[in-house]
């Protein structure tokens, strides 16, 4: 059966990329530049899987999710994508009913292993905005797959953990360190294990 994505990005060589990727692997590919194609594409049919990007003109891309979800057309698995990624804008969009997060520049298997567990998990379940006013303990919880393998989990973990201390002591390597309680050295590691880059150079 064939699989059909939805690529939306107003960068056009992101939307190539993405396309030539995916097509590789099998996967049907249709193409829109804005929130107004997407959407237009989306009432006329039901893409199994959509690569959603945050920054676009005029509609962005949580706002359109947010339309779906109102209009009860979130019925396939929405992956966000933004070059200008914080933890709280991932969480934001997986409290709205997104189902996964990648970061810009995305990686070729980061991409292909997202979007296959997207494809197998489905639709996310979307909390009541009452239930999702989510504090940082079940922030963390919505972020996170339990059925990850324990490798990929503590990753994903260790990612959410090290993105929110560096947003919340604005790139500060020493205290960084001190509330992990992990020595600097150890912690440039394992950020670049990670691919997070620091906010800020120490000199």
């Amino acid at each position: 059966m064939t699989i059909d994505i939805l690529v939306v990005d107003d960068e056009v060589g992101i939307r190539e990329l993405l396309s030539e990727i995916l097509f590789d692997e099998g996967y049907r590919i249709h193409l829109a530049e804005n929130a107004a194609q997407a959407r237009s594409f989306r009432e006329g049919s039901t893409p199994d899987l959509v690569l959603l990007d945050i920054w676009m003109p005029e509609t962005d891309g949580l706002t359109l999710l947010k339309e779906w979800v109102e209009q009860s057309r979130l019925t396939m698995p929405v992956i966000m994508m933004s070059g200008h990624g914080t933890i709280e804008t991932a969480l934001e969009a997986m409290r709205i009913g997104a189902s996964d997060f990648l970061e810009k520049p995305i990686a070729l298997q980061k991409l292909l292993t997202t979007v296959a567990k997207a494809i197998k998990q489905g639709v996310p379940t979307v909390l009541p905005t009452k239930l999702a006013e989510n504090n940082d303990e079940a922030s963390s919880k919505l972020a996170l797959s339990l059925d990850l393998p324990l490798r990929e989990a503590r990753e994903q973990f260790d990612s959410l953990y090290f993105n929110h201390q560096m947003q919340k002591e604005g790139g500060n390597i020493l205290r960084i360190a001190e509330n992990a309680g992990i020595e600097r050295t150890h912690l440039y590691r394992k950020l670049k294990q990670l691919g997070i880059k620091p906010l800020k150079k120490e000199f």
